[in-house]
């Protein structure tokens, strides 16, 4: 039985393909590679909300409207630290997360507000566990360069910035995946976007989703240097552990996304980063598993890569998660306006293998 749903169409969508044989990515027409090499933040939410966000005509959206529009938004979600930030002490980072977008409230927020929470709230939160005050929001910065600029209280350096911006871009929107089919099944129920968002962002929270790129840089914590990979890597095949930033579900060859992030992290060479050890671990690795797995292409993922772009732009691991749903927030809530638009709840069957009441046929329990 399909279990994990694999090859089940739950939606039609205009948003984003997944090409896993072919390892491609598309995103309302642009290949990934394109995307990242020529948008920001806001051009993408413009290209992803364009005919969906309420009152945008399809082909009327553009970066420069969304990237003020952003600005200001950032503005608006500082207004609420005061209520956050003394209800999250105690909390994690991605709890902490959490209750700040439910504090939004379904009925005056918005999908520009949502999206501009997401790195006040982070930046703020983070902040707050260091015992440092938040840093206000600059709405003439761009969104990675003003989260950076929170997120230090120093202004961001440009690589860096650029280096998230483009992270952001590239892991906006992939297909249906986990996080954003729970936004679609939520929304659905028209519970509201910031109930559908929450949602999304307890599925992101899964180490098996978006919680998994930290676990990159432990293992390079543990390698430590060129001279421990080959042990490393004899330990965890003995131990048949996982090795984390490799594998896809659905790719069946390399990741783009992670050719993408690659090219981020080559830019970022020379910093104070551990960029060459983890280009010789990833040799090594992609080399056992094609020696102990001929018949199955397993390659790198965007997990690997993204451990190291944000790592070299400064990001604690702690924060990694809530990286990941700054970006995915855009199609999250692109896919929330779509799946509005059907005015239909998701309700797949189940096939049920219990016990029947005695005397009873199954068909006519289900009758």
């Amino acid at each position: 039985m399909n279990t994990g749903l694999d090859g089940v169409v739950a939606a039609v969508t205009n948003l984003s393909q997944v090409d896993g044989e072919a390892g491609r990515l598309i995103v309302r027409g642009h290949d990934i590679e394109e995307l990242a090499a020529r948008f920001d933040f806001a051009d993408t939410a413009a290209l992803l909300w364009d005919g969906l966000a309420p009152g945008s005509v399809e082909g009327h959206l553009d970066g420069t409207a969304i990237r003020q529009a952003l600005g200001l938004a950032r503005l608006r979600a500082a207004d609420r630290l005061p209520l956050l930030l003394p209800a999250a002490k105690g909390l994690s980072p991605i709890e902490g997360l959490r209750a700040g977008l439910a504090m939004l409230g379904d009925d005056d927020c918005d999908h520009l507000l949502l999206c501009a929470a997401v790195p006040v709230f982070t930046a703020a939160l983070w902040r707050q566990t260091l015992g440092q005050p938040a840093v206000s929001p600059d709405p003439g910065l761009g969104q990675a360069a003003d989260f950076l600029t929170m997120l230090t209280g120093r202004p961001a350096d440009q690589m860096a910035a650029r280096a998230l911006e483009t992270y952001l871009v590239t892991v906006a929107d992939h297909g249906l995946n986990a996080s954003t089919f729970t936004a679609r099944v939520v929304s659905s129920t028209r519970a509201g976007m910031v109930s559908a968002v929450v949602a999304a962002l307890c599925a992101l929270k899964g180490p098996l989703h978006g919680g998994a790129p930290g676990p990159v840089l432990d293992m390079l914590d543990e390698i430590g240097n060129p001279a421990g990979i080959e042990p490393w890597l004899d330990r965890q095949f003995a131990a048949g552990e996982r090795l984390m930033g490799f594998g896809h579900r659905v790719y069946r060859t390399r990741d783009p996304r992670a050719d993408v992030l690659k090219g981020v992290v080559a830019g970022l060479r020379g910093g104070p980063n551990r960029i060459a050890l983890a280009e010789r671990v990833e040799r090594a690795v992609l080399a056992r598993l094609a020696e102990r797995y001929p018949s199955r292409r397993l390659d790198t993922n965007v997990e690997f890569y993204t451990a190291l772009a944000l790592e070299a732009a400064g990001l604690p691991r702690q924060l990694f998660t809530l990286a990941f749903a700054m970006g995915r927030v855009l199609g999250w809530t692109a896919h929330i306006f779509e799946q509005e638009q059907t005015g239909r709840i998701i309700r797949p069957a189940s096939r049920y293998t219990g016990p029947v009441p005695r005397g009873r046929t199954l068909a006519a329990v289900a009758g």
